[in-house]
């Protein structure tokens, strides 16, 4: 991992991206979300994580947040490790998923590439965290997170994404609760 992609300050406020091995579209069910947005909600209230922008996307995952704990490599790893058990066991216990074969097959396949996974490998390893710095940098940041699904073609506005904190700046917390950034505005 490149020395720019590590978390140095162990208080600051981060923006990460990271995905599903072979850009797999997991998110695409109800479920499948549900767990992402409950795993975060349980970091939020029980690892001392603060959550200032996100966005669930069918492949990968977008957020700006901080360790109150001051171990944003712990608490991401957490959240990692418990939303790809949660989201395999649910998968395999999907009678509704028309290719639950498939995506076993596939994070299979990914966990043999690696000698420290046991049986299947959900996400790729690395999140390429990037300290924000700055109100100017973590407004560009949360720009980008929110209007990642306009650029992909799947909404014409921010707000009509539901797995979006770009709801949330717009007063709408019916998915998720977010952590405020005050020095934002």
């Amino acid at each position: 991992m490149s020395r720019n992609y590590k978390f140095h300050d162990k208080a600051g406020a981060y923006f990460v991206s990271f995905a599903t091995v072979y850009w797999i579209d997991v998110f695409t069910r109800q479920l499948y979300l549900d767990i992402l947005v409950e795993s975060l909600q349980y970091c939020r209230m029980n690892k001392g994580m603060e959550v200032y922008a996100y966005c669930f996307m069918p492949s990968h995952v977008h957020f700006i947040f901080r360790s109150t704990r001051e171990d944003p490599s712990g608490v991401l790893r957490d959240f990692k490790r418990f939303t790809s058990r949660k989201v395999i066991r649910a998968i395999e216990e999907n009678p509704q998923e028309s290719r639950k074969e498939w995506l076993l097959w596939m994070f299979e396949r990914a966990g043999k590439k690696k000698g420290n996974i046991a049986k299947y490998q959900f996400w790729q390893h690395h999140n390429k965290p990037i300290a924000l710095w700055s109100t100017k940098v973590i407004g560009q940041k949360i720009d980008y997170v929110h209007n990642n699904p306009v650029a992909s073609g799947f909404v014409t506005t921010s707000v009509d994404w539901k797995y979006s904190s770009a709801r949330n700046f717009a007063g709408d917390h019916t998915v998720m609760e977010i952590d405020t950034i005050g020095f934002l505005g």
